[in-house]
């Protein structure tokens, strides 16, 4: 496994996204404690959760609580893992997401993340989205009151633009440490907060980064790898031996020295396969094939 940083923390290059662990579609509590367990066999610790991870209209916090329960119950150290939980959105029962970024809601929310992750301070604390109807630097001033506090250790953003980043670190200064934006090889709409995130030292933490590599196979009439929109990503997963998914994250691993990918995983053998693209280095004659492939070309 190979380590990358997030503030002054090491933790893995290739993180665990548990969000499919509680959501709809979710595997039963004992195959998703041995996902989280895999993802620590491995060499992960990054573990990402967030208190709307949950069924529509439930409880918040599902997957935090799932987290501490599964690190609880796992045999091996675990005092360099990071968990990484955000603030400001919610489940309704119609099963859609809401987006409340209101300082008093933020600092409620990171207090019952608290005590569901039963730590004494968050390690890392994200805003999940910036919300419309609130300034947004007066959301961010609520991650700068729980720091303060002692609340939270690192805070991060989520879901934002060039421009709310430095405002972000106007107002945190080196305390953030981190932007998880989608990013993927079928939505690349982040690549300037990305460059950006590396010039400024900060952690970039692509969710959803396998977007469209595990679907693109089927796309093509032979259903054989290489034959959908992706067909650049199975070609080199061929030749090195290696899966599509593998190569999506070392080819995201490339981009820049800040980038640590969150994939899901739902099933043990899942992330143990995500893991192993932390020591999976591409050429640069592989990574231009890669990057030349987009979203219906080649």
């Amino acid at each position: 496994m190979r380590y990358r940083t997030v503030g002054d923390l090491r933790v893995s290059a290739v993180g665990l996204g548990a969000m499919p662990l509680s959501l709809e579609g979710r595997p039963d509590e004992r195959r998703a404690l041995a996902t989280v367990h895999a993802a620590l066999d491995a060499g992960v610790t990054l573990l990402d959760t967030a208190d709307s991870y949950h069924p529509p209209g439930a409880e918040p916090g599902h997957n935090e609580l799932l987290v501490a329960r599964a690190l609880a119950a796992y045999g091996g150290d675990t005092s360099d893992v990071l968990v990484a939980t955000k603030g400001g959105r919610g489940r309704p029962a119609d099963g859609g997401w809401t987006v409340t970024g209101d300082p008093r809601h933020l600092k409620r929310a990171a207090e019952g993340s608290l005590k569901r992750l039963g730590v004494e301070a968050i390690g890392l604390y994200q805003l999940h989205k910036p919300d419309p109807a609130v300034p947004f630097e007066e959301s961010v001033g609520a991650l700068r009151e729980l720091l303060d506090e002692g609340k939270i250790r690192l805070a991060g953003i989520s879901n934002t633009d060039g421009e709310q980043i430095r405002s972000a670190r106007a107002i945190l200064g080196d305390r953030l440490v981190s932007v998880q934006n989608r990013y993927s090889p079928e939505v690349r709409d982040s690549e300037a907060e990305l460059r950006l995130c590396a010039e400024l030292g900060l952690a970039f933490l692509p969710w959803s980064p396998l977007g469209g590599i595990s679907r693109s196979a089927l796309d093509g009439p032979s259903r054989l790898p290489g034959a959908g929109r992706f067909g650049a990503f199975h070609e080199v997963a061929a030749e090195r031996g290696v899966s599509p998914q593998q190569v999506c994250l070392a080819w995201l691993l490339a981009k820049a020295p800040t980038v640590i990918p969150i994939p899901g995983a739902s099933r043990p053998e899942t992330i143990r396969d995500s893991a192993g693209a932390a020591d999976l280095v591409l050429n640069a004659r592989e990574l231009a094939r890669l990057d030349a492939q987009r979203n219906g070309g080649s």
